[in-house]
């Protein structure tokens, strides 16, 4: 076989609205994908969407293809983007998700008003799943991207629900317990040094004395202090925007899908989350700042 015949092999024909694109054949993403790898060539892997992120949105299309099953979707649809979801949150598909943090929001790429991560989303999962099916890759038959797997949502609510599952994960995975063994060390220093005195410093001068216990115990009162602070936002950050669909009034989506998928979702992750109608990032960033000041002045 030729080098130019063994190189078309190697790619695929991809169709959007600007027309067709060779994709590589191996790959699950679309034209879409392809696109903005073309258009927004800044960045590197270390600049690609966090894996967190990537694996909340297999959470969600996984609780949404669940709930869609109740109104309609096939069920054997339904279990093959489940079954591609799956692999997205296990990390398996990782590197199937390349766009850098740096594109647009509107989606240029395809229809123009697609969000590109999402767009990604969408066609890895449809393409996994026409590969679970027996399908070709890219006929977006029998499992659609548009029409299965993002069934009932739009960009504007399944980004920032993935946003805030992806958040809360992290937070009570793995922020929460690693403070927590920070602060009870800090906590056996204090004991241990219950018994050193030192001198207290004031205006840059010797003061009163203290024993270094006393101090450590400032450290873990301030590390004790953080992680209730993290704690009072997660009823609010598990609050999701899932069902809002485009401007937030729902159209386009069934009746009860946000509380379902909410319910869903919790059952995935175990942890508890809830449908809303908005979002609270400020709280969690403070309590997020309030953290890093306690732990900058320890290390100064």
């Amino acid at each position: 076989m030729s080098d130019a015949k063994q190189s078309e092999k190697s790619f695929r024909t991809e169709r959007d609205t600007f027309g067709e694109l060779k994709v590589p054949a191996d790959r699950y993403w679309g034209a879409q994908t392809e696109r903005s790898l073309m258009n927004f060539d800044i960045g590197g892997p270390t600049e690609r969407l966090p894996p967190p992120l990537i694996k909340a949105f297999g959470v969600l299309k996984k609780a949404a293809s669940i709930v869609n099953t109740t109104y309609g979707l096939d069920p054997k649809i339904a279990k093959a983007i489940q079954e591609a979801a799956d692999d997205v949150i296990s990390g398996k598909l990782i590197d199937e998700f390349p766009l850098v943090v740096f594109q647009t929001g509107s989606g240029t790429q395809s229809n123009m008003n697609t969000n590109e991560v999402r767009n990604v989303d969408m066609y890895v999962i449809s393409n996994r799943a026409i590969e679970i099916l027996g399908g070709e890759l890219g006929s977006k038959k029998p499992v659609h991207p548009n029409d299965h797997v993002n069934m009932s949502q739009s960009s504007n609510d399944t980004f920032p629900t993935a946003m805030h599952v992806a958040a809360v994960t992290e937070i009570s995975h793995n922020l929460i317990p690693a403070l927590t063994e920070l602060r009870d060390a800090l906590e056996a220093k204090s004991k241990e040094f219950e018994h050193i005195i030192k001198i207290g410093r004031t205006h840059l001068q010797d003061a009163t004395p203290l024993t270094l216990g006393q101090e450590f115990s400032g450290y873990v009162q301030q590390l004790t202090n953080g992680i209730e602070r993290v704690k009072s936002v997660l009823p609010r950050l598990s609050q999701l925007a899932q069902g809002g669909t485009a401007v937030g009034t729902g159209l386009n989506t069934k009746k009860g899908f946000d509380v379902k998928v909410a319910a869903e979702i919790s059952k995935i992750t175990g942890l508890k989350f809830e449908t809303a109608p908005n979002k609270l990032w400020l709280r969690m960033t403070l309590s997020s700042k309030h953290m890093a000041n306690s732990m900058s002045s320890r290390a100064l």
